[in-house]
């Protein structure tokens, strides 16, 4: 009965062991494996969304993939959600996080984020032209639609005075707006701009204010797992040198942001 116990325990702690180096796969792992896994968002136009063909697409899957080629493996994109991204890290069902991950004190408690940032966004609204808004003051006591638990819904409202009616995702505040529910809708600037690739929306709807509450974005990786993280540094001072987010911003639609240029501009000499 002591050595089913011994043997229990022993496999139990292996199994451990493997989860955590599987969380923490390095450099060397990933080449041996032969194939990066990086999550990804297929939800989030431009920066990660399904084709007509369902493959997953845009500029965060661009990056991706030019790690992949410094590696010298194939690439999987795992598609991720806001709710699972950080468990696939954890859970070593990916090796890295590219998937629109705003930087916040909670989250490097239990991630790694690398440094320097590789993007950063900015919070806006998507306004019915009909509304005539043109100042983030004029929104006072308007119907605002938001998604739920978004950081930035109670700093708007303390600001600007809106009200802010909150559903769950992105698309349902999208079909709220669309039934006359609100004017707006309250998210990150970079999806609006995403939606106003679509003939859906470009006809009746504009970003007419200036973004405002900077939300820089981070790629992460698991906790100690230093090889990758250094690499994943030296590749991002890479893409400010040469400018790469700022053409991957420009070949899917987005106006380059503030901070991408202000970091190719930093890096470009260097």
């Amino acid at each position: 009965m002591r050595n089913v116990l011994r043997s229990m325990m022993t496999g139990a702690a292996a199994l451990l062991m493997l989860g955590g180096a599987q969380a923490a796969d390095g450099v060397d792992a990933i080449k041996q494996r032969g194939t990066l896994n990086v999550g990804v968002k297929a939800d989030y136009k431009p920066f990660g969304y399904r084709d007509p063909t369902g493959n997953v697409v845009g500029i965060e899957p661009d990056l991706a993939a030019d790690i992949a080629k410094r590696l010298g493996v194939k690439l999987e994109l795992v598609p991720v959600a806001a709710s699972n991204r950080i468990e696939f890290l954890q859970q070593g069902k990916v090796d890295l996080l590219i998937a629109t991950m705003s930087d916040r004190p909670e989250r490097r408690r239990v991630v790694q984020a690398i440094e320097p940032l590789y993007y950063s966004d900015y919070v806006n609204i998507l306004l019915n032209k009909k509304a005539g808004i043109k100042d983030w003051a004029e929104l006072k006591g308007k119907p605002v639609c938001a998604t739920s638990g978004a950081w930035y819904n109670k700093d708007v409202a303390k600001s600007y005075g809106p009200e802010i009616v909150a559903f769950d995702g992105s698309e349902k505040p999208l079909f709220a707006m669309k039934q006359g529910n609100c004017i707006g809708y309250l998210y990150d600037q970079t999806f609006l701009q995403g939606k106003l690739l679509e003939d859906e929306w470009k006809t009746d709807y504009a970003l007419p204010l200036k973004g405002v509450l900077p939300s820089p974005w981070m790629i992460a990786v698991a906790l100690e797992n230093t090889s990758l993280q250094k690499l994943l540094e030296d590749t991002t001072k890479d893409w400010m040198k040469t400018g790469l987010i700022v053409e991957a911003e420009k070949k899917w639609g987005i106006t380059p942001t503030e901070y991408s240029l202000l970091m190719h501009e930093q890096y470009k000499d260097k």
